[in-house]
């Protein structure tokens, strides 16, 4: 008897959401650039077999001669990282059934199996884009009671159970990547709960093992974190949230081809809206834009700008920010570490001044971001491998080396050259 209550016991600890999550994460780094844009053939459909070679991916955007020999997964591996978020564009599932969709699986299967054979564990993030509008992200954003919610939803089905087979130790499935549902406030609907709620129990219905990543509505943020009622928990789930705070910070830029917005300082108080103009200035005098232009430019950013250094961002507004997703989780008795902080990062600044934050103020707000989730034993992934656009691991032009000082905001050994 003695014997049988003690399994018992122990049955029941493993079926208590506050368990830690069976599949580990720790330090990860997003995969965007490979899976998430299926070439198109001539007509505008995606060509079949869908989805990029290793190949293609990294010749992409720079020659592929710049990198260097041997298994990129790998490389990755080498640098510190123990799982990678793969971005995956769910358009050619949707867009195919049947016997096609099972060779699009077929394509994502191999590729999960050249990221776990460099020992590198795996979460699959549908990432939907616009490409194909009819596959998009407006399906993602519909009404919980829409035709094409109902469509996603059985495609998310058969990924599961693709997925379930492949090992309950080495992926997680993360359905869903920044859906809005705004507003996110008592103003809104709860579209977004039944959504989410339901496609967590079709997965369930496929596999009681596999690792889900939850997110919220609210393209993904804290916000949207905490207006999840979990009443779906387990503990092979994570929840997510992506930390892009102050955006105003992290994603400094124009559209406009004249447009200049760069050389905030992290922290605030290590700078004034003086110093972030004369600095402008001097940048779009360098590039030749007259003296209309450069009021014009001025007129669009200055309130951002005004507005950042009377909010004086630093690490009491980061603490604050994360704290909400902590006090949420410890509302509903879910460890810290079964959050996930999905993507975070900010832009170098360009060559040109045009965009992005100083190496030392960006590296600074990420080692911030970075040390505040470790705290909480959060895992995270840092927003991305390889890309020209100014967030990247990789160094964005010339030979594709790590961007070392990165990697040690990181805390990560290095790049393992």
């Amino acid at each position: 008897m003695k014997r049988l209550l003690c399994a018992c016991a122990m049955l029941l600890a493993m079926v208590t959401s506050g368990e830690a999550a069976g599949l580990k994460l720790s330090r990860g780094v997003g995969v965007h650039e490979w899976l998430n844009w299926s070439p198109l053939a001539g007509d505008g459909t995606y060509r079949w077999p869908p989805y990029r070679s290793v190949e293609e991916w990294l010749s992409g955007g720079r020659p592929l001669a710049d990198w260097p020999p041997g298994d990129q997964f790998s490389r990755i591996r080498s640098m510190g990282f123990d799982f990678i978020r793969l971005s995956v564009d769910p358009g050619p599932l949707l867009a195919s059934e049947g016997k096609r969709r099972k060779q699009a699986l077929k394509v994502l299967r191999k590729a999960i199996g050249q990221i776990t054979a460099a020992d590198l564990k795996v979460v699959l993030d549908l990432h939907s884009v616009n490409q194909v509008p009819a596959y998009g992200i407006d399906l993602v954003n519909g009404d919980a009671d829409s035709e094409g919610i109902a469509r996603y939803r059985a495609m998310v089905r058969d990924v599961a159970a693709m997925l379930a087979n492949v090992g309950a130790g080495k992926i997680a499935l993360e359905p869903y990547n920044e859906p809005a549902h705004y507003p996110c406030d008592a103003s809104g609907t709860d579209d977004w709960q039944r959504i989410i709620s339901g496609t967590v129990a079709d997965i369930r219905s496929v596999s009681r093992d596999l690792a889900i990543v939850v997110t919220g509505g609210c393209g993904g943020s804290i916000t949207g974190l905490t207006d999840i009622d979990p009443v779906f928990d387990d503990p092979n789930i994570y929840y997510s949230f992506h930390m892009y705070e102050p955006h105003s910070f992290t994603h400094q830029r124009l559209d406009d081809p004249n447009g200049f917005s760069s050389g905030l300082p992290w922290p605030a108080d290590r700078g004034t809206p003086e110093d972030v103009v004369a600095q402008l200035t001097f940048r779009m005098t360098a590039a030749g834009l007259d003296e209309a232009q450069q009021v014009l430019n001025m007129a669009l950013i200055s309130g951002d700008i005004d507005k950042y250094f009377i909010e004086n961002w630093g690490q009491p507004q980061l603490q604050a920010r994360i704290g909400e997703a902590i006090a949420w989780a410890k509302a509903h008795n879910i460890p810290t570490e079964r959050l996930f902080m999905g993507e975070f990062g900010a832009m170098l600044m360009s060559a040109d001044g045009r965009s992005g934050a100083n190496d030392a103020d960006r590296l600074r707000y990420i080692a911030a971001i970075r040390e505040e989730a470790e705290r909480f034993r959060i895992p995270w992934s840092i927003w991305e491998y390889s890309n020209p656009h100014g967030m990247s691991v990789i160094e964005p032009k010339g030979p594709a080396m790590p961007d070392l000082r990165l990697l040690k905001a990181l805390g990560l050994p290095g790049g393992g050259q």
